[in-house]
């Protein structure tokens, strides 16, 4: 049995097999330490939150506390990754990644509020969630020592987390029949593991969880009307409504028409490929709306920026930097480029698929006096010419100097 000298711990705790296990394994390795636990609620399934507080409790807790960061969530992390356009490696739009320096961040206040010396998580030493949690950390409070468990126990595999719960009677709703690892929040739910192991294994109906099949979605299109300030969703269908409550709306939505399913195989951070499907019906609509304002609003050298600064923005969320000043940086640039990302754009929901038919902006530039293609007084097609003769200088200069030769 160890100590370090710690004697308080807070554990970011799910209620789940991994953390139910921690709990106990705390007590048992680090001698005299008390194990608080802290539930961040992000959205995630309101079953999952239920007796949660008691759970960890029975499972050798002193404290539980369960903090409501669902507006937090939407308002102050999902919302500005999608100012920057952000997609991890084309497609993914970060629903695991943009939660964990929230869930981080309300550690580190739980700690600082019970006087802990000590901070712990669940995160396999495979994943990024565990670069996630203790980047922040120690950005955030590099004092606290970080207890990781799975890169000091001996449990090695689901069989034996149950085998250690059963032991110690700790109860648990977890199974061996339960193959799947997920990760749910409101912005999101992913699934791992099971059949999706082997990517030659196309994913069953179990794999997916929020969205209707779009193949059994309905018939008929549905349209949604979304009003954007700022680069941000105010409005769903003209009822303005909280950051979480156009989420709310647009998923359930979204879902009812199978939209958001993605299936990847992505490059994480720690060098493994892993293979996930993920659900993020009310994000693909909002992403759909906020880039069909902006080809309205910005013109190409900015769009051009916005797509560098979401790109970089991806791999810097992904990675766990949120509190490092390059994510800061380019947060300032996505702000800046969205002052007049204003309008309202009406979007088409059809199996699977998210389509803008309209969409307008007050700061719009795009003009059919100059874009028609019939008769128009205010483009001189003469002017073109010179314009392409200095474009193309330097080609015309090369091609010389190899006549020359």
């Amino acid at each position: 049995m160890q100590n370090h000298g710690i004697k308080k711990v807070v554990l970011a705790y799910s209620g789940g097999l991994d953390t139910s296990a921690i709990i106990p394994w705390l007590q048992e390795n680090y001698e005299g330490c008390e194990v608080v636990a802290c539930v961040v609620d992000i959205g995630q399934d309101r079953d999952d939150l239920k007796g949660v507080e008691q759970k960890a409790l029975r499972s050798g807790a002193t404290e539980c506390y369960v903090v409501d960061a669902r507006e937090e969530f939407i308002k102050d992390y999902v919302y500005p990754v999608l100012q920057t356009g952000a997609l991890y490696e084309g497609s993914y739009l970060l629903g695991t990644s943009m939660a964990r320096p929230l869930i981080a961040k309300a550690l580190v206040d739980v700690a600082t509020k019970v006087g802990a010396d000590a901070l712990c998580h669940g995160a396999t030493g495979k994943g990024n969630d565990q670069v996630r949690f203790e980047s922040a950390w120690a950005a955030l409070a590099p004092n606290l020592k970080v207890i990781a468990p799975w890169r000091e126990w001996n449990l090695r595999s689901r069989e034996a987390l149950l085998d250690y719960l059963k032991e110690r009677d700790i109860p648990t709703t977890a199974s061996l029949e339960k193959i799947y690892s997920r990760d749910e929040n409101a912005w999101h739910i992913s699934t791992e593991g099971g059949v999706l192991e082997s990517p030659w294994n196309a994913p069953n109906k179990d794999c997916w969880v929020w969205t209707v099949d779009p193949l059994e979605a309905p018939d008929q299109p549905e349209q949604v009307t979304v009003t954007v300030e700022k680069g941000n969703v105010v409005a769903v269908n003209g009822e303005h409504l909280s950051p979480f409550g156009c989420l709310e709306a647009l998923n359930k939505i979204g879902a009812k028409h199978g939209v958001g399913r993605i299936d990847i195989v992505e490059n994480r951070l720690v060098g493994i490929k892993s293979r996930g499907c993920y659900e993020t019906p009310g994000g693909t609509i909002m992403m759909a709306a906020l880039r069909g304002v902006e080809q309205l609003v910005l013109d190409r050298d900015s769009f051009k920026w916005r797509e560098q600064v979401g790109l970089e923005m991806s791999y810097v969320v992904y990675d766990g930097r949120w509190f490092a000043p390059l994510r800061q940086s380019l947060q300032a640039a996505a702000e800046s480029l969205a002052e007049n990302v204003n309008g309202e754009v009406v979007l088409q929901l059809y199996k699977g698929q998210v389509t803008a038919l309209q969409k307008k902006s007050p700061n719009s530039l795009y003009n059919e006096d100059f874009a028609t293609f019939g008769e128009d007084e205010v483009y001189d097609h003469s002017h073109a010419g010179g314009f392409i003769r200095l474009f193309s200088l330097s080609s015309r200069i090369r091609a010389l100097n190899e006549q020359k030769k």
